[in-house]
């Protein structure tokens, strides 16, 4: 493709400085130019030429979107690793970790991401092992962003807090207080809400266009906002830093609900997932013999007879 675009632009640019010498006005001609009223052939051809370019550079465009994932943006995120790449850890984002100097000072992105990674749920989906935890150097301007609370609440601790973690595509919103992993960001009317935020990959960045906000989210920093809903209702969230591939997929909602709106969804959430986890354990039950487990399975087969489900179970 760039091959292709340079001989384009070599080709048009050198016709245009070309004819703009040979078919200068000489001096003392003050008469008109020429009258020309259109070459449809070579219209044609102008048009035709380009056209057939674009068609081959759109086919080899879709065969290059194909061996990346296709229309499935985790086909892509799954790629296997090269054997070195598998040896560094943290290889694949290390293009995006600025080094910063030694110093005796606490790493405090690395105190941040132990708390946060107390939570079992933050733990389950950030790979904080993998992701070496920079020491901030503000006299370098490398520092994670931290959008504190408002006058009016400074120095209080928040209300709530979500810890958010981006990665390629999608973000993950975890509960501490509540154990709870969401695809959706849900918060309650009129409370401070914190986020913890940190990726696994490479930059994103949190952004609500209606709340006027945005945040970095960098790996191997811990970045965070505070922000206080006051208006009810559903509100995009994008992610404003160019990711990857499908970057323009990349996005959610933030929910703001009344605070009994907000109590009864994240009760939802602790129901489906105690059903999820009570499904888990039928389908391994202690309390039956292999005959009896595999009943229900074998009727719809015609299968009655308990030799034959023991054959089945060896």
């Amino acid at each position: 493709m760039m091959t292709v675009s340079v001989g384009i632009f070599v080709l048009v640019e050198g016709i245009l400085i070309y004819s703009a010498f040979k078919y200068r006005r000489k001096a003392g001609d003050e008469t008109d130019g020429a009258p020309v009223h259109g070459n449809v052939p070579l219209e044609i051809l102008w048009t035709a030429i380009p056209a057939i370019i674009v068609i081959g550079i759109s086919v080899y465009s879709f065969e290059v979107y194909n061996d990346m994932g296709g229309f499935d943006p985790h086909a892509a995120h799954a790629a296997p690793m090269s054997p070195e790449a598998m040896k560094m850890p943290g290889a694949a984002i290390a293009a995006t970790l600025n080094d910063t100097p030694p110093t005796d000072q606490p790493n405090r992105n690395q105190e941040q991401s132990d708390e946060a990674n107390l939570d079992p749920a933050t733990a389950a989906v950030r790979n904080a092992d993998q992701i070496p935890q920079k020491n901030d150097a503000p006299g370098m301007g490398i520092s994670s962003p931290r959008l504190g609370a408002t006058p009016d609440k400074e120095g209080k601790a928040p209300e709530l807090v979500v810890n958010v973690t981006g990665l390629q595509y999608a973000f993950i919103f975890t509960y501490p207080e509540a154990g709870v992993t969401s695809g959706e960001l849900h918060v309650p009317i009129g409370r401070e809400v914190k986020l913890e935020m940190s990726a696994n990959d490479v930059i994103h960045a949190f952004w609500v266009p209606e709340f006027r906000l945005k945040q970095d989210i960098i790996p191997g920093r811990q970045t965070e906002i505070r922000f206080t809903p006051q208006k009810e209702g559903d509100y995009p969230l994008i992610c404003a830093e160019l990711c990857g591939p499908y970057h323009g997929a990349m996005h959610t909602t933030v929910v703001v609900q009344t605070k009994q709106e907000y109590d009864n969804w994240i009760q939802e959430q602790l129901v489906a997932s105690r059903e999820t986890l009570n499904q888990a354990v039928a389908m391994n039950p202690t309390d039956k013999s292999v005959s009896d487990f595999l009943a229900p399975y074998t009727q719809h087969m015609g299968i009655e007879s308990n030799e034959v489900l023991h054959q089945i179970h060896h």
